[in-house]
């Protein structure tokens, strides 16, 4: 087959440039290869490349360098910061952009890369029974198949089934007309019931790891039902795009699909198979401990290899499918410096990686959001709350600095922190603007009050950040892609689906607290701090579930998903689904530009009814065959 690279909105292009493979031993391996073709399909080594490519391809949308911006920019969890361009102010919704079909390099990304996989899956089920293929095997193509129709529909609305050959049929021409199903048809034709075979012929424990399973699968599942309740119920009457009732095909109303999400929830909670829920929040998310029990879907990367990682391990960009996705969201730390010396330098760790600083956290998302930070430990595992001194291992031996309060650092110590509670005393005016923060008596750290906070520094984003084996005692490559894999699902989150289930109105043996108090419990578990980077063994799990309100509504339940999965990507499609997003992001606090700059203002943002939808990338629509009013007519209303 003649190599194409037509851009067809059917993305029906099987001379795809990608990594497959055989899989042997317990781990996925990638075999560079050029093309698929239709005949390579029809072997057991086509199936078993298919399959390894579904995985790859997850690292193209899930930690590539903008994915945070497409998932949490313009919601109350992040706003554009100092270094933003318009990639960031667009999606900000706050006047300095203009979101559009033209939008830079986020809105397009998964419709670009769902589509492959979706026709990779549909080649890989279509030759099944030539190959004699196992039931366990075509399970993970129709979970991959499900998994991105899913990610599109919550994106862009309803999107084509057909991609030229027939709906969910394997295509192998490039195709340049298409026709979008609507919302209903994607997910009663496509979604569910391809979750519902996966969660029926997937194994209970992963054949290699990291492979899909049956609970991977219920998982899904059950927020797709949850999803799908709300988009029928829709309590703020947002448009829909293909314009469609808000029925259902089979005839089944908002509370069935309600009950359902809280059925197969709680189904993965009796049935966890190989997963669960850790004992200590901080463990879900320190880098050593990678590829847990909790951890039910992940885009990978790996140290290992520079090929295998798909991005490069001393020097990476934007570009492809590296994993740069918490630069975006990392401050400007480098500029501190403490008697004339860089004190906190560039590191291949957790706490620090590459600053691009393009997006802050709102000063609301840290004070009131994460309003309990001695009891709950998911603030500390969160985020960096204090920059360290790691002069020593830029090869600077001074053994100590004179820092605030004319009091000596040591490598190690902090030299900026940002305080739990506010600190009426903090005096910004005694130092220089390159460090941004004050002094308050007895410290030898300069500090910061989170209430002012700016957009230039402010807490990275620990819980997603870079981690090496290879620093050899110094600062490592910080601007190599991390190696780590980006998180996409946990089991944890089984307990948040079924608790917002009830609080619709599903009803079984646990109430909405009941499930939240599981999540809540754990986060009241310490063994480390974070912050002050010690042992701190406390179990504050009473005090937690005490403080749980005696009713769960929607509100404490969205609050729990941003204290759980703060910074992950899920804030935006969360506030769209229960159609919050105007309600919670509307308005924002956090100072300007400037490091020195500790007084925050309100910045209003303009969300309209049609931003519920993402525009289809233009250049996508560009290469259809059809007329100027067709290609308008398929594009989201709005944009």
């Amino acid at each position: 087959m003649r190599k194409m690279k037509r851009k067809s909105i059917s993305i029906a292009i099987l001379s795809i440039a990608l990594f497959t493979g055989s899989c042997t031993k317990d781990i996925i391996e990638e075999e560079p290869r050029g093309v698929f073709t239709p005949e390579f399909f029809s072997t057991e080594l086509g199936v078993q490349g298919g399959l390894t490519y579904l995985y790859q391809n997850l690292r193209n949308v899930y930690g590539f360098a903008y994915f945070l911006n497409l998932g949490e920019t313009g919601t109350d969890e992040y706003c554009a910061a100092q270094s933003a361009d318009n990639n960031f102010f667009d999606l900000d919704l706050a006047g300095e952009g203009n979101l559009s079909s033209d939008s830079g390099f986020s809105i397009g990304r998964p419709w670009g890369n769902a589509f492959p996989a979706i026709n990779t899956a549909n080649g890989i089920i279509e030759n099944a029974a030539a190959v004699g293929l196992d039931e366990a095997l075509i399970a993970e193509a129709q979970f991959f198949r499900a998994f991105n129709y899913f990610l599109l529909v919550q994106t862009y609305g309803g999107v084509p089934l057909d991609l030229g050959s027939g709906e969910l049929a394997f295509n192998s021409s490039a195709v340049r007309t298409s026709v979008r199903n609507t919302v209903p048809e994607v997910y009663t034709k496509a979604i569910f019931p391809d979750l519902i075979a996966a969660v029926n012929d997937l194994p209970e424990n992963p054949r290699l790891t990291g492979a899909v399973t049956k609970n991977a699968a219920r998982l899904f599942l059950a927020k797709a039902y949850l999803t799908y309740g709300w988009w029928l119920e829709n309590p703020n009457g947002i448009p829909t795009y293909p314009e469609a009732p808000r029925t259902d095909p089979d005839g089944n109303g908002a509370a069935y699909y309600f009950q359902q999400a809280y059925d197969v929830a709680v189904q993965g909670i009796n049935n966890p198979g190989p997963y669960g829920l850790l004992d200590y929040f901080y463990d879900v998310h320190v880098a050593t401990n990678d590829r847990h029990e909790e951890m039910m879907l992940y885009a990978d990367r790996t140290e290992e290899s520079q090929i295998y990682n798909g991005a490069d391990l001393g020097f990476s960009g934007t570009d492809g499918s590296a994993n740069t996705a918490v630069w975006m969201v990392t401050s400007n730390y480098t500029t501190i410096s403490v008697d004339g010396v860089a004190a906190v330098q560039r590191e291949a760790a957790q706490s620090y990686g590459r600053p691009w600083t393009r997006m802050a956290p709102t000063t609301g998302a840290l004070t009131e959001t994460f309003a309990e930070k001695d009891l709950d430990s998911r603030y500390d595992g969160t985020f960096v709350t204090s920059y360290r001194g790691n002069w020593d291992k830029g090869g600077d031996e001074t053994p100590t600095l004179t820092a605030a309060n004319g009091l000596e650092i040591a490598p190690g110590d902090a030299v900026v922190s940002f305080l739990d509670d506010y600190d009426p005393n903090v005096d910004y005016s005694v130092n220089g603007g390159n460090i941004g923060g004050g002094q308050t008596a007895g410290r030898s750290d300069y500090v910061i009050n989170l209430n002012e906070i700016n957009r230039r520094f402010y807490p990275g984003l620990w819980k997603l950040g870079t981690y090496r084996t290879d620093n050899a005692g110094g600062l490592g490559s910080p601007n190599g892609a991390l190696t780590r894999p980006f998180p996409i699902a946990k089991f944890s989150e089984f307990y948040l689906i079924a608790a917002e289930a009830a609080v619709k109105g599903a009803s079984g043996n646990l109430s909405a607290r009941d499930l939240v108090n599981v999540i809540r419990a754990r986060a009241g578990m310490w063994r480390f701090d974070n912050g002050e980077q010690q042992e701190r063994i406390e179990d504050n799990s009473a005090a937690m579930v005490a403080a749980t309100p005696a009713v769960i509504n929607i509100d404490y339940i969205l609050a729990e998903r941003s204290r759980e999965y703060f910074g992950e990507g899920m804030r935006w499609y969360d506030l769209v689904r229960t159609q919050k997003w105007n309600e919670y992001a509307s308005s924002y606090e956090i100072a300007g530009n400037d490091a020195a700059d500790h007084n925050p203002t309100t910045t209003t943002r303009t969300i309209e009814p049609f931003h519920y939808l993402r525009p289809i990338p233009q250049g996508q629509i560009d290469d259809l065959d059809m007329s100027d009013a067709e290609k308008a007519a398929y594009q989201n209303p709005g944009y």
